[in-house]
């Protein structure tokens, strides 16, 4: 072979190879720029870059959605189903990493002109006025698509060819590794357009020390440093200029919106600037702004120091339209037009953290089993001990509260009593019904007890003839406590708390957890029949009229099952780890993992009040 038919050969070898990649990553289309439907997986294409990943799914899901939230990454937190509630719209929310206005401009402009837009909501972020027209970052995680840009579509979508192959293989490899859990690589919700938060919205954040454990950075929070944000404030508030103009022209809803922050990221800035910033947007237009108030300073309403969680962005949007059902604290959140912006500012300078005692509440919760004869250290008590226990609770001044209380406390603000105990048995035990329930009566105090629906009026056995099982009440009886007032019924489960020998199947649930080897997506399955099961038991059976509580077999539980349940309406679970619980007003995630003290006969009367001793209102 000649020296020229070699290098045709490698000519034509390399045009192969070329091709090769281009085909492969179109097909493959990791950053889904491409709109086809090959290997569409719009979650991970948005994880790699919202900007680019949206405008594709928009193409073809425009018709969806009538109104638009836009900002940077904290926009997240502002739910569009509330924003729907309110407005009744359909809305799509559009944030961005890192977006400064420049971006949400060229995204308004578009979704105006090309789309049906019945409200735009902006987020205006104190960084908007440090960083304007940035730069994309090598990683295209910032890339803006060229229906916004006016750049060439050729050069565009040539860089996305010609991309290094193994961001191809990425993706591949992720599907592989997808779970249903939310992972670092599909962080987004495609039909919302908002961050998947339901394994950060599973978390338990009442105890404050282990949240700083897991959120380090409000522990050791970085120190200050002097930020200049004089430089893009002119060409922030040009885009919002233009912004609502075009909405103004076309008869759109235009909001804004200035989400909270951390109050220590407010060190960052010199005051006398953001006062200039926050003057001068008011003179572009009125807007909502939460950015700094006694909600700044708890931690466990934010993940870091710009992203709040979606029970503030909940808060917030109760504030704008209204609604007087959902605890709000009174500074958070000022409507601001120019006339007021001055007093504002100064107002919102003296921003200071609520009193614990304002916004939080200690609520100890004892957790009981069977009262029978022959107490033991494990989980049966005497009915004189427990009763005498009862007897030092009322007589201490303590007021038994059902767990409905407590999400009414963290949900509405409603006060607790100055002394709140929670009391809850479970299994359902016969016991409960015959002991437990005249005692309480008799001493004015209510209880919850827990379920198992399968065993429910079991007095005889299961497998083994030669084990009698503990009775347990009947449904007749569980409607008799319901209607006293004094007993509130709730779930242990339908069927997912057995044990040797009382095992109804050969592949028994003794917990809550996924079985060895079970797939996701049957567990999920299983566990979504039982939690239908229960709650149809328990609520036809007995007239309880809600059962969306749940305490967890044994107390175990993961990640999956805490998300699952949130799924199928249980939003209070209770474990049976030691300790009393911290109540957030406005953190519902703070009545999830609630933990118990263990009764049984020896625990004294003097233990017990010791442990439900540090509880205030």
């Amino acid at each position: 072979m000649t020296s020229k038919q070699w290098l045709a050969l490698f000519l034509a070898t390399l045009l192969l190879l070329g091709a090769c990649v281009l085909g492969f990553n179109y097909w493959v289309d990791p950053f889904g720029v491409f709109n086809h439907t090959s290997l569409e997986w719009s979650s991970y294409e948005m994880t790699r870059n919202p900007r680019t990943a949206k405008m594709t799914y928009l193409e073809d899901h425009h018709q969806e959605y009538d109104s638009y939230l836009l900002g940077c990454s904290s926009t997240s937190s502002f739910p569009v189903e509330s924003l729907n509630k309110y407005l009744d719209a359909r809305f799509y929310n559009m944030i961005m990493y890192g977006a400064d206005m420049l971006d949400v401009e060229s995204q308004a402009v578009y979704l105006l002109e090309h789309y049906e837009v019945k409200n735009l909501v902006v987020n205006v972020y104190l960084d908007n006025a440090r960083d304007y027209n940035t730069l994309p970052d090598p990683a295209r995680s910032y890339a803006m698509p060229p229906e916004t840009t006016g750049e060439n579509p050729a050069a565009f979508f040539a860089d996305y060819l010609f991309m290094d192959p193994r961001l191809s293989f990425d993706k591949l490899k992720a599907m592989r590794a997808d779970t249903i859990l939310t992972q670092p690589f599909d962080v987004f919700n495609p039909e919302t357009g908002a961050y998947d938060k339901t394994v950060r919205d599973a978390e338990s954040v009442g105890n404050l020390d282990h949240y700083l454990e897991n959120y380090p950075v409000f522990a050791n929070y970085p120190p200050a440093h002097n930020t200049t944000i004089e430089a893009a404030v002119t060409g922030t508030l040009d885009s919002l200029t233009h912004i609502r103009d075009l909405c103004a022209q076309k008869g759109v809803n235009f909001l804004v919106l200035c989400a909270p922050v951390y109050a220590d990221y407010m060190a960052y800035y010199d005051w006398d600037q953001v006062k200039e910033f926050y003057t001068r947007l008011a003179q572009v237009t009125p807007y909502w702004d939460f950015s700094y108030s006694s909600v700044s300073f708890e931690p466990r309403y934010f993940y870091d120091e710009t992203h709040f969680r979606n029970c503030v962005g909940e808060m917030a949007l109760a504030r704008v339209f209204g609604d007087d059902s959902r605890y709000i604290p009174e500074d958070f959140g000022v409507y601001v037009t120019a006339d007021t912006v001055q007093e504002h500012l100064e107002t919102m300078m003296q921003a200071s953290p609520l009193p614990a005692e304002r916004y939080t509440a200690e609520v100890p919760v004892l957790m009981y089993h069977h009262i029978d004869q022959n107490g033991d250290d494990s989980t049966n008590i005497t009915p004189e001990l427990f009763e005498a226990q009862i007897a030092a609770l009322a007589q201490a001044g303590y007021t038994a509260v059902f767990p409905d209380d407590l999400a009414a406390y963290v949900n509405t603000g409603k006060a607790l009593p100055e002394k709140p105990v929670v009391i809850t048995f479970d299994d359902g035990y016969l016991s409960n019904y015959t002991y437990a329930w005249p005692i309480l009566e008799k001493y004015g105090m209510v209880a919850t007890f827990f379920m198992v629906g399968s065993t429910t009026g079991n007095t005889d056995h299961y497998k083994d003839t030669s084990h009698p099982i503990t009775p347990h009440f009947s449904f007749a009886q569980g409607a008799e406590m319901v209607a006293s007032g004094t007993i509130s019924l709730q779930s242990h489960t339908y069927d997912m708390h057995q044990w040797a020998p009382y095992e109804s199947t050969d592949q028994p649930r003794e917990n809550i957890l996924p079985l060895a080897g079970e797939s996701e997506e049957a567990y999920r399955a299983v566990l979504a029949e039982d939690c239908q099961k229960i709650r149809q038991a328990i609520e036809e059976g007995t007239g309880e009229e809600r059962v969306h509580v749940l305490a967890y077999p044994s107390g175990r539980y993961n990640t999956l099952a805490q998300v699952s349940l949130l799924e199928n309406g249980f939003d209070i679970t209770f474990t049976t780890e030691v300790g009393t619980n911290t109540l957030i007003k406005g953190q519902p995630q703070s009545l999830l993992g609630l933990h118990r003290y263990n009764m049984n006969e020896a625990v004294s009367v003097d233990q017990m009040m010791s442990w439900v001793s540090p509880a205030r209102g």
